[in-house]
């Protein structure tokens, strides 16, 4: 059965190209379009679709506030659409935490010639967002007591994880549960160039932890997170006793870049059994490989469980390898890899 869409858009160009372009996949079936939230929320009703995408910049009423409201009232897939300026990352990243699932990027100029050029990867998204699950936005967790984590202080230890479609709220639900003194965090999460420094932004706002966007040599010390930038590869090196960040312009991998699979086999090299890997939710399968490399390796590893998973695509290729020690819900991810690091410093 095809993949019901609807298109929500201000712009009639775009509205035309993103139903041709979807239209022609075959699998998936554009039901209808709408020019403004109102539109759409009468078409929502009359159609019932499997996926929504939506633009933000709409008259009458801003995508933000209608997705605010639709996911309150009646929550469904949304793959937003969204431009690739700085304003353009904050508002998608806001979306994301509304409770959108994905986004493609619309061109400032050129959008029709833009959207075409991506034609697979909007049609990839919306076949992923259209098998997600849903969640609305959760309360902040109390943060871990930083007295749990005094353990790790003094040990060679380090967390990375690996995370993708859904990726986004993920992270801020593992960081924000960090205390200021966890161990170190390496992590690689698929997102546009425009859009990691946002992402790093926005997570450090929430995080007792210091949270950056990793940079070229930068020391890896407890209590930082470091996110790849987008379209790099982040790999962990030693440099003497010291952990460092080493950013490259290498092919993707695993059809990605930063690639999980790049981030999680450094970590195995520099690290051992003295890395703890947590696999979130993604779509495809990036980082399974490496994660098998770094259990063998002695690892503990971790990878988040369908049911709170927005895709258990990445999660579950980890699990179906037989690379994961524990399969953990996306709340208690935190505490489960605080354990697992402590459970290391005193084996």
């Amino acid at each position: 059965m095809a993949t019901r869409v609807l298109v929500v858009d201000d712009s009639a160009l775009v509205r035309q190209v993103l139903g041709e372009l979807l239209d022609q996949a075959g699998d998936i079936e554009v039901v209808g379009t709408a020019r403004d939230p109102f539109d759409a929320r009468e078409k929502i009703k009359a159609l019932n679709p499997d996926v929504l995408t939506l633009d933000v910049e709409m008259p009458r009423m801003d995508g933000l506030t209608f997705l605010d409201n639709l996911m309150r009232l009646r929550p469904m897939p949304v793959l937003m659409v969204s431009s690739l300026t700085a304003r353009g990352a904050e508002i998608t990243l806001r979306a994301l935490e509304l409770g959108a699932i994905d986004f493609v990027t619309k061109p400032e100029i050129g959008v029709a010639d833009g959207l075409r050029a991506y034609a697979d990867l909007l049609c990839d998204k919306v076949r992923a967002v259209a098998q997600s699950r849903p969640r609305q936005r959760q309360q902040a967790a109390p943060l871990v007591e930083a007295a749990v984590a005094q353990a790790y202080r003094t040990t060679d230890q380090l967390i990375c994880i690996g995370s993708s479609t859904g990726g986004t709220e993920a992270l801020r639900c593992v960081l924000e549960r960090m205390p200021a003194d966890a161990p170190a965090i390496v992590m690689a999460q698929h997102i546009p160039v425009a859009f990691s420094a946002s992402l790093a932004q926005r997570l450090d706002g929430v995080s007792a932890m210091r949270v950056c966007q990793a940079s070229d040599g930068q020391p890896i010390t407890p209590g930082h997170a470091y996110l790849a930038p987008g379209n790099q590869h982040l790999r962990v090196v030693r440099s003497g006793a010291r952990l460092i960040c080493r950013l490259s312009d290498d092919d993707p991998v695993s059809g990605h870049r930063p690639s999980v699979d790049v981030l999680f086999d450094s970590v195995a090299r520099a690290c051992g059994r003295n890395a703890v890997a947590v696999m979130l939710t993604g779509m495809g399968t990036d980082g399974a490989a490496a994660m098998q490399t770094l259990h063998r390796a002695g690892a503990r590893t971790l990878a988040q469980d369908e049911a709170s998973s927005v895709v258990w695509g990445m999660p579950g290729a980890a699990v179906r390898l037989g690379a994961v020690d524990r399969i953990v819900s996306l709340d208690a991810m935190a505490q489960a890899a605080l354990d697992a690091t402590r459970q290391q410093a005193v084996a």
